[in-house]
């Protein structure tokens, strides 16, 4: 029992008591939260897993059937924040979960300058990419960039199909680029007993001889240029490394 004189007393340590128990409760709570958020180091072999999805994060962003949104989080997953300094170009500087740090500049587009110059950069470009993708590839490729048509409709194959037939540019055919000798990124992982991101990296190294039309479109890479010993052993032989010096960081690389 409590003395009457003493109950407000009492009433204030009953409630200071329990404001403490609460504060205890919340505490705990948080412990056993950040007891579960921790995470053991990554094994070399998980840590080569992780690097192995970058080549399908790659084929993810490509896709014809990646939205925005789609792309929009893959960057906010990838990337911690990024510095934008408007110039005369745009300097950006891109900082990396992780810790890498990258730099780019980009050209500032002139008062009255639309985003696709002039028409004649499609007409230079679409013979070629014919020659490697079908309509719809060309299509999604070019809405990727944000083309449009010279009405700013955005690409469709029938609209691919029609601006060909105008100008009388042949389709793509089914393996027209293995009668060449030629074949893609996927396709020389393959061939190789390796994943896309091996050979995408002797690519970037120089140790492949590669060619890309424009940013996006697929690799083309020679038979005969594959099948040279010294490109192979270097390949198949691990050589070919992520130029990262953080050992955690994951690198994603982009065609």
């Amino acid at each position: 029992a409590v003395d009457p004189d003493h109950r407000l007393v009492a009433a204030e340590l009953e409630r200071r008591w329990n404001e403490a128990l609460a504060a205890v409760a919340r505490l705990d709570e948080e412990l056993t939260r950040q007891r579960t958020n921790d995470r053991p180091p990554l094994s070399p072999e998980q840590r080569e897993q992780l690097l192995a999805l970058g080549a399908d994060l790659e084929r993810a962003w490509e896709h014809p059937a990646a939205s925005p949104e789609t792309r929009k989080r893959i960057l906010r997953t990838v990337l911690k924040e990024f510095i934008v300094r408007a110039d005369e170009r745009l300097e950006l500087k891109l900082h990396w979960q992780g810790g890498d740090h990258s730099e780019l500049s980009v050209a500032k587009n002139r008062t009255g300058q639309h985003r696709w110059t002039t028409p004649d950069e499609i007409e230079e470009l679409l013979p070629e990419l014919a020659r490697l993708l079908p309509d719809q590839a060309i299509a999604a490729l070019l809405n990727r960039w944000g083309k449009r048509t010279a009405k700013g409709h955005t690409w469709t194959a029938a609209r691919v199909c029609a601006f060909r037939s105008d100008r009388r540019i042949a389709t793509y055919r089914e393996g027209e680029r293995e009668e060449r000798g030629e074949m893609t990124l996927e396709q020389a992982a393959k061939t190789l007993g390796v994943c896309a991101m091996t050979v995408l990296r002797a690519i970037r190294a120089g140790v492949l001889p590669a060619q890309q039309l424009c940013h996006g479109a697929p690799w083309v890479i020679r038979r005969e240029d594959l099948e040279r010993q010294a490109v192979r052993n270097a390949i198949q032989s691990g050589s070919v490394r992520p130029l990262t010096a953080d050992p955690n960081q994951i690198s994603i690389e982009f065609q």
